[in-house]
């Protein structure tokens, strides 16, 4: 581990402009589980304390530091406009870095997004006495990677995969890309590679044989897993990637006692905190932070993001709720969205096809079925009627709908916002409702219904 005089920088190199997944965005913004893949990198290593962290970019500054969230650590960003390679990169960093000569310098890459902070602490600890260390792996198809090789167990290069000689392909120890640097080192390494290779490319890979040829030892470990070290370069390793993370995430949530019907149809895009007993059915996705608690049940197709569930909610097939707040006991759906900061309480039916919209809903009230409620005040007990709505949008202004206690609205009735309707009143089906109605109330307002006759 570093001492207490040393302190440990990193370097995401992330100016790829990713040809490879034909976008018109930085590779590294693209979403890995909901978020992008860069910003995996970053969480991660919001746990090594790092001093400084330097991010290589090559394109859109802008739209990385908006995307971006720093996680509570000092992001510079620093501009390779000509990508010449990775020792290019590095190249850019050094001759604005200021720091001690002893520092220690961790190189990420922005487009490995897997790679976990228990293998990185154990690459820091396992640098201890040394100038450079590596993380390498041994996989069974090593072809696309430079390879390490060794003459007597110690490593003196690594050769690119496109410089790579028929003897060599064989190797099956593989470079991630993954390395610790002492800084004065890199600083001197750095600028004696060349560009005499295939590629005409700086590789950051070459300081490898300069350490070897200077009489240092070149340190190495494994990673924890494999999958930590696998990149993306086209979006057929990003939904490789993504469909590997999910099953990693529903395999933890399987052994903390949510029952998932398919883990393979399964997506957690986000922060999930949960109680005990939960049932969630396929193709689910859950969003954002989200708080779930004791026996509920999730139906198929249903899409949550940024929620809290209370205790014993019933949430049926193909809802979606966001930014909203589900009291014990509530039975949602099917078909039903409910979003924009909505509270539901305690044994609240909402059923088909019912949107609800910035309202809070009162204990033991129900919309059985094709509503619309927005920008609403529900009491308890409050039975809204198949086809009701609240009209609370005049063209220029959302406008306020209060239903206090015990009202009863009719089907296909139309509330024309700001309304308050008192306690205990009731609305014929088919009203459409202009005024305040004061408590226990009766109102009713229709077409008186007539035969037209036919010409004879």
């Amino acid at each position: 581990m570093k001492t207490s005089s040393q302190e440990l920088s990193i370097i995401i190199l992330s100016a790829g402009k990713g040809k490879r997944m034909f976008t018109s965005i930085p590779k590294v913004l693209h979403k890995l589980a909901g978020k992008p893949i860069l910003q995996h990198i970053i969480d991660t290593i919001s746990n090594l304390y790092a001093k400084k962290v330097y991010i290589v970019y090559g394109y859109d500054n802008q739209l990385l530091r908006k995307k971006i969230t720093p996680n509570g650590l000092s992001l510079r960003w620093i501009l390779q406009s000509d990508q010449f390679g990775t020792g290019h990169a590095i190249q850019q960093v050094m001759r604005k870095y200021k720091g001690k000569d002893n520092d220690q310098i961790l190189i990420l890459y922005g487009d490995v997004p897997l790679i976990s902070v228990t293998t990185l602490k154990k690459l820091l600890y396992c640098h201890s006495g040394f100038n450079i260390s590596l993380l390498t792996a041994k996989i069974d198809s090593p072809y696309g990677y430079g390879r390490i090789l060794r003459e007597n167990g110690l490593i003196v290069k690594i050769i690119e995969q496109y410089d790579i000689k028929s003897k060599n392909k064989n190797i099956q120890e593989i470079n991630t890309g993954i390395m610790i640097v002492n800084k004065y080192q890199l600083s001197c390494w750095i600028n004696k590679i060349n560009n005499n290779n295939s590629k005409k490319e700086f590789y950051l890979t070459d300081i490898v044989s300069i350490a070897h040829h200077k009489g240092h030892i070149i340190n190495s470990i494994q990673p924890k897993n494999i999958f930590e070290i696998f990149g993306i370069n086209n979006r057929l390793q990003l939904m490789y990637l993504e469909r590997l993370y999910q099953k990693k995430q529903a395999k933890k949530l399987l052994l903390h006692g949510i029952t998932l019907a398919d883990y393979k149809r399964f997506d957690l895009r986000g922060t999930l905190q949960h109680g005990q007993d939960i049932f969630i059915d396929i193709n689910v996705i859950l969003e954002g932070q989200i708080i779930i608690g004791d026996r509920v049940k999730i139906g198929n197709g249903c899409i949550l993001k940024n929620v809290i569930i209370n205790n014993d909610v019933v949430i049926h097939p193909y809802s979606i709720i966001e930014n909203a707040h589900l009291d014990s006991n509530s039975m949602i759906g099917p078909f039903a969205h409910i979003h924009s900061n909505s509270k539901i309480s305690k044994r609240v039916n909402i059923g088909n096809f019912v949107e609800v919209k910035n309202t809070i809903f009162g204990k033991n009230s129900k919309a059985g079925h094709l509503s619309y409620l927005g920008d609403a005040n529900i009491g308890e007990k409050v039975n809204i009627g198949a086809g009701a709505i609240t009209c609370n949008f005049d063209g220029k202004n959302k406008n306020k709908t209060i239903i206090n206690n015990d009202v009863f609205i009719g089907a296909n009735s139309e509330l024309i916002a700001p309304i308050i309707i008192g306690s205990g009143a009731t609305v014929g089906a088919g009203t459409t409702v202009t005024k305040n109605i004061s408590n226990g109330e009766k109102i009713i307002s229709r077409v008186k219904q007539f035969s037209i006759l036919k010409k004879t």
